[in-house]
């Protein structure tokens, strides 16, 4: 009989509430690090939690409760003081040093995308305003302006500029601090594709569509993590995401021994797929859909640990997976606040086919948990195909209240499949 394995988690929230049960489930035993302030009560509903009150690092926490392999929910991990120790004491399932600023650095990843044959939109890395002005008064479109360096914490969050109007309007109003990353405007035919990685070796696991605008009609503006998601169980990569994005990238993959998930995010203009990010991590919206839709997912964190082959084998009831936000007072402008308003969930989530899973929420001295932010919460779902996936989340979203709050109601009536508008 197998030993189980033991995960510990480094995060809060909903993706690492989820990821922790989901893992449980599968016959893991999990403890979770929290990382930040906020977003406790999720995590503490499904397992034993620590913060740096408890250990002043996640190194220290290992002394006493040692554990198999580690998942961050950020790629921020990496750039704490104790990083380096904790990745040669633990297996890790994020890539780290040189492989990890695929992620980490936008203009890095580019280099390295186009260097293997693979399209990417237009860029340039301004350090001021003078610098970005020359940049427009040369090429004027519309851009994406981003920040250079990907973190939770970077001082620019995405501004998508649908007109060279647009884009002049904004550069009087962002900050330079770390450069800003222009990187031409292509439209809305998005998409996205995850793979594990493996000593070279790529695995497809889904194809999936972030539905990142705050408001219905994919409208408003871009939302700090998406307001839903769909997922699809993708090993063969029917849509050829993999083979076009991501094999290119094979032989960098393996010189820097790249281990762990991969996500691209492209978008489709007049035929041809430009790749807009990779992302390190199995995804905001999709990880905890993921693990609950493979019938072995703990097999894929051991391949991370031993080197076995990881073969992918899905759920025949969940190909697909929907994932809705409901979002509290305020949302997405954070600096409109609320009261903590009572939150009314769901007792019987067995039979409504789905999870909940919580993120700025918090305990109160009754049994209602209190709205504590503006993401309160993720329903995921799941489906024999798209449209039973988004049925039954909308079913679980019925179940839940809290005043003032509120969810996207088109979840996949645009943008699925891939390609489309």
């Amino acid at each position: 009989m197998q030993t189980p394995l033991s995960v510990l988690v480094i995060g809060v929230g909903a993706f690492t509430h989820g990821l922790a049960q989901t893992l449980q489930d599968a016959g893991a035993n999990v403890i979770v690090w929290l990382s930040r302030d906020y977003g406790h009560y999720g995590p503490q509903q499904v397992c034993s939690t620590y913060d740096e009150h408890d250990y002043p690092s996640p190194l220290a926490l290992l002394d006493t409760h040692p554990c198999d392999i580690m998942i961050p929910m950020s790629i921020d991990w990496a750039q704490q003081s104790w990083a380096a120790e904790l990745s040669q004491r633990i297996a890790v399932f994020c890539p780290s040093g040189e492989a990890l600023l695929i992620e980490r650095d936008r203009a890095f990843a580019q280099r390295v995308g186009e260097e293997a044959g693979i399209v990417f939109p237009r860029s340039f890395v301004a350090q001021n305003r003078l610098d970005a002005q020359a940049f427009l008064d040369t090429h004027p479109d519309p851009y994406v302006i981003k920040n250079t360096l990907c973190s939770p914490t970077s001082p620019i969050h995405t501004i998508v500029c649908e007109t060279l109007a647009d884009t002049q309007s904004w550069l009087d109003r962002i900050d330079y601090a770390e450069g800003v990353f222009f990187q031409e405007y292509m439209g809305h035919k998005e998409a996205g594709h995850i793979v594990f990685v493996q000593n070279g070796d790529i695995t497809s696991l889904v194809s999936n569509q972030e539905y990142k605008r705050a408001f219905n009609g994919n409208m408003g503006k871009i939302a700090g993590a998406p307001l839903g998601g769909l997922i699809e169980a993708d090993p063969d990569d029917q849509y050829g995401l993999a083979a076009t994005l991501i094999a290119p990238l094979q032989p960098w993959l393996k010189q820097v021994n790249y281990t762990g998930p991969l996500q691209v995010t492209a978008i489709l203009k007049q035929g041809t797929w430009s790749v807009i990010e990779y992302n390190s991590r199995l995804g905001v919206t999709c990880g905890p859909m993921i693990m609950r839709m493979l019938k072995n997912p703990l097999d894929m964190l051991r391949a991370v640990i031993d080197g076995r082959k990881f073969t992918p084998e899905f759920n025949h009831d969940k190909a697909m997976g929907c994932s809705i936000t409901l979002a509290g007072y305020g949302y997405p402008f954070l600096s409109v606040t609320g009261p903590a308003f009572p939150l009314s969930l769901p007792t019987q989530l067995s039979s409504l086919k789905g999870d909940v899973w919580l993120n700025e929420v918090i305990a109160s001295n009754k049994n209602t948990p209190l709205a504590d932010g503006h993401r309160l919460l993720d329903v995921n779902a799941y489906g024999l195909n798209k449209d039973d996936a988004i049925s039954n989340a909308y079913a679980l979203l019925t179940q839940i209240s809290c005043s003032n709050s509120y969810y996207r109601t088109d979840i996949g009536a645009t943008m699925w499949p891939p390609g489309a508008e």
